[in-house]
């Protein structure tokens, strides 16, 4: 009996510290899921503001663009974006508080050229579309709260006039283009094909 009981008392207390941190075990699950939660979240409301910042800039490009196509025809939107595209972004920057760029693995302007980061999101877009999937917003966060947001541009009918093959880019749009931007590679598009990329960043508030 001397040794009998001790030796109970050994399994009841190991029961006991074993049966303890699986409790704690259990008790921090909920912990980690709901910081995995608070980050998804966040995550999804970075996005939204990069979507934002590239939505509302490509509305201001693009209500110029259609209305000086309307008025004065395909040329002279060319014209147009040759000189105003910058001001335009640079002003819609300003505003958010933000680096926004438009960029491309084949730029017409070459200052829109991507680099190798963007190189790689282009390329996984572009997949996604080959594949079907619906292309999702990139949203990088670095300990600076500085925020990176990557999102693709989609050709549409439109962007032929400018973008398109010989069918849809007549003659006169491709002198001005070769006038303009003697190093153009962003001819030979068709609709829904990936264009470039948003590259945006910005501060977390």
């Amino acid at each position: 009996m001397k040794f009998i009981i001790p030796s109970l008392l050994l399994l009841v207390l190991a029961g006991c510290k074993d049966s303890e941190t699986k409790t704690n075990a259990t008790k921090q699950i909920p912990m980690i899921e709901n910081a995995t939660q608070k980050t998804t979240q966040n995550k999804k409301n970075l996005a939204a503001i990069g979507l934002e910042y590239a939505q509302t800039t490509q509305q201001a490009l693009g209500k110029q663009l259609i209305g000086t196509i309307q008025k004065k025809g395909t040329s002279a939107a060319l014209k147009f974006c040759n000189i105003q595209a910058y001001p335009i972004t640079d002003s819609m920057a300003l505003k958010h508080n933000a680096t926004l760029k438009r960029v491309s693995d084949k730029p017409r302007n070459q200052a829109n050229k991507a680099n190798e980061a963007e190189l790689v999101y282009i390329k996984s877009y572009k997949q996604d579309i080959v594949n079907g999937i619906t292309p999702t917003p990139v949203v990088k966060k670095h300990m600076d709260d500085m925020v990176e947001f990557y999102y693709p541009i989609i050709t549409n009918a439109m962007c032929l006039q400018c973008h398109g093959t010989e069918k849809e880019v007549n003659p006169e749009t491709r002198a001005v283009i070769r006038s303009l931007y003697p190093k153009d590679m962003a001819l030979g598009y068709g609709t829904n094909q990936v264009r470039g990329i948003w590259s945006i960043s910005f501060k977390e508030q």
